[in-house]
């Protein structure tokens, strides 16, 4: 691999691992969180729409690609926006969110019919072993709640993938434009249903905030999203993907920086079994 393309898979894995401590930062200055990530999803939408241009895609595609931007856009939106609204601890929601590489592994070998070797049955297990262990983690017990709701974002992420197993021949730019059309509507209705006084909360968002909203539907959503694509164009999945993991390190890097949280040893080791026991299975896959 060449060296400037080690560069980019640094900046991919940065832009990924801030999306967490940027969305708590924009939750601690009051905005709620469906209406972040409603909004989120509305950049990620105008952004890619001059590339989409409306373009109808073949029938056959229409229900995996509804479900691919229910469980993308929607539901893996609700779930980490909540988590993130909900924890005071930044650092085990970014570790719980690396549940989506084995829940991916399993939808797959259900649905897809896809073969799990012993050997990934064995890294599917530690992986979660690591989360239960946080569990214990006497500063984290008030945050089983968010746990929860992170690991259910890591489920609709990991069906995503599953769905978008069915949208290969699509552009990406169209199935994320999607994404980001039906993301958008059903979270600003939910938003309007569940938080109230929509129009109000968007007047009172302060320019920060929309800076750090952009910031998630640009350079996240958009460019870290589509750069990880360009390598896999130029390199084998099994080359790049495995650098994956490294997103929960920058991210709870940030954290310290930050929010000054500073990992207890249990959060410390439960999260080195989740990252080494990801790694692997993104390196078997």
């Amino acid at each position: 691999m060449l060296l400037r393309h080690y560069f980019l898979i640094l900046i991919i894995t940065f832009l990924f691992g801030s999306a967490y401590p940027v969305q708590k930062v924009i939750f601690n200055e009051n905005v709620p969180p469906l209406l972040m990530g409603s909004l989120r999803m509305l950049v990620v939408f105008i952004c890619l729409l001059p590339f989409w241009r409306f373009r109808i895609p073949e029938k056959k595609y229409w229900l995996p690609l509804l479900f691919f931007s229910i469980s993308m856009g929607f539901l893996a939106n609700v779930f980490m926006t909540l988590s993130l609204n909900e924890a005071n601890i930044v650092s085990p929601i970014i570790i719980g969110s690396q549940l989506a590489v084995p829940f991916a592994i399993l939808l797959s070998s259900f649905f897809l019919k896809e073969k799990v070797s012993i050997k990934k049955w064995i890294l599917i297990f530690i992986s979660f072993f690591g989360i239960i262990l946080l569990g214990f983690d006497p500063l984290i017990r008030n945050e089983i709640f968010a746990l929860i709701l992170i690991t259910l974002m890591a489920f609709f992420y990991a069906s995503a993938q599953v769905f978008s197993r069915y949208l290969k021949d699509l552009e990406v730019t169209l199935t994320n434009a999607v994404m980001g059309l039906i993301g958008f509507i059903l979270l600003i209705v939910s938003s309007s249903i569940f938080e109230g006084q929509t129009l109000n909360e968007i007047k009172n968002i302060s320019f920060q905030s929309w800076l750090l909203i952009l910031h998630s539907g640009i350079f996240v959503s958009i460019a870290a999203h589509m750069s990880m694509f360009y390598l896999y164009r130029m390199y084998p999945v099994n080359r790049v993907f495995p650098f994956y993991a490294l997103f929960p390190v920058f991210g709870v890097l940030l954290t310290f920086i930050i929010f000054y949280e500073i990992p207890t040893l249990i959060t410390f080791i439960g999260g080195i079994i989740v990252i080494v026991a990801t790694y692997f299975i993104n390196k078997e896959n």
